[in-house]
């Protein structure tokens, strides 16, 4: 298994051990054709390294070291990572040609990670807690402020909430 942190300028706080960092924002201007991605293999073409594209090179590495499970994460996994391993997973079924390779996001991204508690920041390199610590206080603040905006719209002082039970739904 090989796990792909995509992460940027928010690559702080610590990394899954043993991830890879490949940034989002080079991925899709990267993608390359089918075309260039076969071309090489043609020892004939001229200059044909500089046409793998990453999505390519990344695909190269995980075939040839037999890696079976590519997992795509980033902060919380909602945007970049999901786009990545989709991109990843085009690559791999329709220009490889691969129907064996499984590509997945980790549910949660590293902050579920780090949220998951120590038995899994252990396993992480360069772990800060400080990091953690203020980025969650400050997403709090962040939840309040956006409830406390919610709740004085509708004149009330707390946020509504529904449930849908399965009776419910039509």
């Amino acid at each position: 298994m090989l796990i792909v942190d995509v992460r940027r300028t928010d690559y702080e706080g610590g990394a899954i051990r043993g991830s890879l960092n490949i940034p989002a924002q080079g991925f899709w201007w990267n993608r390359g054709t089918q075309e260039e991605f076969l071309s090489f293999y043609d020892p004939s073409a001229a200059n044909n390294a500089t046409h793998l594209c990453y999505l390519g090179m990344l695909y190269e590495l995980c075939y040839k070291a037999d890696i079976e499970w590519v997992v795509f994460t980033c902060g919380s996994s909602n945007g970049r990572g999901p786009r990545c391993a989709s991109w990843f997973l085009e690559h791999v079924r329709n220009t490889a040609e691969d129907e064996d390779m499984q590509v997945m996001v980790l549910e949660g991204g590293v902050k579920g990670w780090v949220k998951a508690g120590p038995q899994f920041t252990q396993f992480m390199d360069g772990f800060k807690p400080e990091f953690w610590e203020q980025l969650f206080s400050e997403e709090e603040k962040s939840k309040e402020g956006k409830a406390d905006t919610a709740a004085a719209r509708t004149g009330d002082d707390t946020v509504g909430s529904a449930v849908v039970t399965s009776s419910s739904v039509t």
